[in-house]
């Protein structure tokens, strides 16, 4: 299996099962002298943990995180960085069943064509759990960004159904959904009730806003800013869309109204308005940075469903 890293200049590889040992990720490419220590990195762990309420995986883990290298006496040295979060709550017994059958919204049966093997203990490479190793690594990244004044919010812009209207960053820390909106987030949980009645989950829209990125950021062709962050957001398991700006509504738009206008304020070029997120013709343009990563429903769900054993059964 190839392809467990992303980046170039900040190189992060990810590594371990859902129900191994332990997870975690080495960086390459994160600079000497930045202050770092695992508490920086456990603060953005305890917001990817399961267990944190009940709408969430019933799955206990701590998710410490434990930094092996590239770090001394607080600071980074250059060389690098290993991270390893260790797995304590892996009952594979609870996967049993489903050695033998493919589980429908997962990636069994496309595991098995490929390498005609597979970890059937709840994933293994494709398990939800890989997502320790980016966030960890994530971490790092955020706060070399915070040295360069470069500045991430994310948050739920919906779940199922119900949408935010306002937006209150301090909010967002406040409920069991990460959302902007103390009314959205109580009738996201009426609305998750319901779906754990019938045995069922849901999908939602996270988005995040970029602010402090200079203008020059990306490349006109393939290496499109826009290009690379849906690569990264594409490559995590749940995520189906990416939007930047207005995506998906530019459709049903007009180009006097998409497009964003030129004006100058304190001796500086701006833009009118933003629906283009930040980015325009694949290089950022100085202006916040909007992107929208769309989940799908959580397919571990305890409704009977459809499939066939291996041995096509």
């Amino acid at each position: 299996m190839s392809q467990s890293s992303f980046g170039n200049k900040f190189k992060v590889t990810t590594w371990g099962e859902s129900h191994g040992k332990a997870l975690g990720a080495v960086v390459d490419g994160c600079p000497a002298g930045l202050p770092l220590c695992e508490e920086d990195i456990q603060k953005f762990l305890n917001r990817r943990k399961p267990g944190q309420s009940r709408y969430t995986t019933a799955r206990k883990e701590g998710d410490l995180v434990e930094i092996l290298s590239g770090v001394f006496e607080g600071k980074t040295t250059g060389t690098p960085i290993s991270l390893m979060v260790r797995n304590t709550d892996q009952r594979s017994r609870d996967y049993g069943n489903i050695a033998y059958s493919y589980r429908p919204g997962h990636a069994d049966y496309t595991f098995d064509q490929k390498y005609g093997f597979r970890d059937y203990r709840g994933g293994g490479r494709s398990s939800g759990r890989e997502t320790i190793g980016r966030v960890a690594a994530g971490a790092i990244a955020s706060k070399i960004l915070g040295e360069l004044g470069i500045s991430i919010c994310t948050y739920t812009k919906s779940i199922g159904p119900v949408k935010i209207s306002s937006f209150n960053k301090e909010e967002i820390n406040q409920n069991a959904f990460y959302m902007p909106d103390a009314q959205a987030a109580v009738k996201a949980g009426e609305y998750l009730e319901e779906c754990m009645k019938n045995q069922d989950s849901a999908g939602g829209v996270i988005e995040c806003r970029i602010t402090g990125i200079p203008a020059g950021l990306g490349e006109p062709v393939f290496d499109k800013l826009s290009a690379l962050l849906a690569h990264a957001l594409m490559s995590i398991g749940a995520v189906k869309a990416v939007e930047i700006g207005d995506g998906i509504a530019v459709t049903s738009s007009n180009g006097s109204t998409d497009n964003d206008g030129f004006t100058v304020k304190d001796g500086e070029i701006i833009k009118t308005s933003n629906h283009a997120g930040g980015i325009m013709g694949g290089i950022s343009d100085g202006s916040e940075i909007i992107l929208r990563a769309h989940i799908k429903p959580t397919p571990s769900i305890s409704q009977p469903q459809q499939t066939v054993t291996k041995d096509k059964e």
